[in-house]
């Protein structure tokens, strides 16, 4: 891998902001075309998403620019997972084709992991904005409107401990795709030892997790970007939530332990996941899926009822194993 960065934009259907995106990386890349190269996975769009990839290929010669079109539409994650996955750089920072980002992003970007030895893990600050109201979105734990609240741009602190306390103030902050940039060959290592994580909502904070227990890690004080909240897929999809609380989180929680996290760390979350579902996400979802979602639930208070007794288990029990619950399955239930 002879290149630094690989920047890669998952698509779908939004042809005219991955015009605007990709017109951003244009001025942005400026200077550090031989230390990038660019890759744009259209997960199957129906609009003239092809017609603006081929456009900017042309513009942006000087540049490795790879595409790849999927056969079928895959879904969301599994088209995020091949971003990751394809990338033949050092580094891997994968975007959302909407969200704004500053253009000195990708200079600081550059410079970070060429003077950061082993560094195995870069989050950018970033701001949250309503899309309905347009008003200022932050987490309740955290004051102002910057997410992440660890600043650590030396990378000399203790990654693992920068990571749990990002995941414990947001669960929400550590999956944004755009603020994240990875190791490509610790992503790579992560997805061999779960290689489902693509049916999982949350496993970027896994994947994040195990970058972070490997190297070092970088938070940025400056907010470099923006994230436009209430957007997203599993925003709109009324069985997400379930799946999300119940099941993809605890699941998350397990992988982390699997992979060198405390038994104190994962049993805190276990159970600060338990105070924070909303019951009445459930109670929906038993109206309109009973049996998967009492499976769920049922479930997910085995473990809550093991992290209550101190036992975090590694391995013997595993969510996916015991139980095929997906959003396909609740489908099939309506």
């Amino acid at each position: 891998m002879n290149k630094l960065l690989t920047i890669s934009i998952p698509t779908y259907n939004r042809s005219a902001l991955l015009d605007k995106q990709l017109n951003w990386l244009a001025k942005s890349i400026k200077g550090f075309e031989s230390e990038c190269e660019i890759l744009v996975s259209d997960n199957c769009s129906t609009d003239n998403t092809q017609s603006i990839i081929k456009k900017w290929q042309n513009i942006l010669t000087n540049i490795t620019f790879r595409s790849n079109k999927n056969s079928e539409n895959l879904g969301v994650m599994p088209n995020i997972i091949y971003c990751l996955s394809s990338a033949k750089t050092k580094y891997v920072w994968t975007i959302g084709d909407d969200d704004p980002i500053k253009y000195e992003a990708v200079s600081y970007v550059i410079d970070k992991i060429k003077k950061i030895e082993d560094l195995s893990l870069l989050f950018l600050n970033f701001s949250g904005t309503n899309k309905i109201t347009g008003e200022p979105v932050h987490p309740p734990t955290i004051v102002g409107n910057r997410w992440f609240d660890a600043d650590s741009e030396d990378g000399k602190d203790d990654g693992k401990a920068i990571f749990e306390h990002c995941f414990a103030k947001s669960v929400g902050a550590v999956i944004f795709l755009t603020a994240t940039v990875y190791r490509t060959d610790l992503v790579k290592g992560a997805l061999q030892i779960w290689p489902d994580a693509s049916s999982n909502w949350i496993s970027l904070a896994y994947l994040a997790g195990y970058c972070a227990a490997n190297g070092k890690v970088i938070v940025t004080k400056e907010v470099y970007l923006e994230c436009i909240v209430g957007v997203s897929y599993w925003q709109k999809e009324p069985q997400s939530a379930l799946l999300m609380q119940y099941k993809h989180i605890p699941e998350v929680i397990l992988k982390l332990r699997e992979n060198g996290y405390s038994q104190q760390f994962c049993r805190r979350m276990m159970l600060k996941n338990f105070k924070e579902v909303n019951l009445k996400v459930f109670l929906g979802a038993l109206r309109r899926w009973p049996v998967p979602a009492i499976k769920t639930v049922a479930l997910f208070l085995a473990l809550v009822g093991l992290s209550a007794f101190e036992i975090m288990p590694v391995r013997e029990f595993n969510i996916a194993e015991i139980s095929d619950i997906n959003s396909q399955e609740i489908r099939n239930n309506e």
